[in-house]
């Protein structure tokens, strides 16, 4: 079944329809019973269409994903800084894959159907439970991302939890090292309180959901495995030193 969803993902028809789906689904949620409030599309423009990295801070399994699919969409139909009416669904950007593990992508037809949009499974933080620990990205994990860099846009999470001001993942700094794609971070606040974990369900109305794309990051291949992950923490405002002094938009 596995290596069905993996040919069938790779179907851009495919992708398309599922978008469709999950767009239609969502973006009441996103945009109309919350509010999305968007900065920073101007960095995605002109973007080459593979071997670009977007690293973020994470809220939910899934709903800021799904509301950067949206945004993508959005700005291929040339909106900026919003959404507005969802007939981007028509003729959805589906050149990008995120990240994902494997366990959460597991748990519903609904989460199964999500992978086809794009999901890049991998096995890290979740156990039995649901508990998260901290697990090293396998090496086959590793190249799957390698191969996506290499014909589209892929979205990451270096800190591979939703925990907040977890450290990050070391493996991010081996793909940057490796692929030396284009950097975009994303600092997102809000899902947390409009969303259950999972970020299928919702928990809260009136919420300001933000995204804030930033400029591509300048990385310094000459710094230390340490510097450069602390350079990416930074970017997404999730470093240790900015623990309670990020100040995020209230409903």
């Amino acid at each position: 079944m596995s290596k069905l969803t993996d040919k069938l993902k790779n179907i851009r028809l495919v992708r398309a329809l599922v978008y469709a789906i999950v767009g239609s689904v969502s973006y009441p949620g996103l945009n109309i019973i919350n509010r999305l409030k968007i900065e920073g599309t101007e960095h995605l423009r002109g973007l080459p269409k593979k071997n670009v990295l977007f690293v973020s801070n994470h809220q939910t399994y899934f709903a800021e994903v799904i509301a950067f699919l949206h945004i993508f969409c959005a700005v291929k139909w040339r909106k900026k800084n919003k959404l507005g009416i969802p007939y981007y669904l028509l003729n959805p950007f589906t050149g990008v894959f995120f990240v994902s593990a494997a366990e959460t992508m597991k748990a519903s037809w609904l989460t199964r159907l999500f992978e086809l949009a794009g999901s890049i499974t991998v096995k890290r933080t979740w156990n039995e439970g649901s508990k998260e620990v901290r697990q090293g990205l396998d090496v086959s994990d590793t190249r799957k991302i390698d191969r996506a860099l290499k014909s589209s846009w892929v979205i990451n999470f270096p800190q591979g939890t939703t925990k907040p001001y977890a450290p990050g993942r070391k493996g991010t700094v081996l793909l940057i090292r490796q692929n030396k794609p284009i950097v975009i971070p994303i600092i997102i606040s809000g899902f947390n309180k409009a969303f259950d974990k999972k970020g299928l369900k919702l928990v809260k109305k009136g919420t300001i959901l933000s995204v804030q794309f930033k400029a591509p990051l300048h990385i310094d291949y000459e710094a230390s495995n340490d510097d450069m992950m602390e350079t990416i923490m930074l970017s997404i405002g999730q470093s240790k030193t900015q623990e309670g002094s990020i100040q995020h938009p209230t409903s």
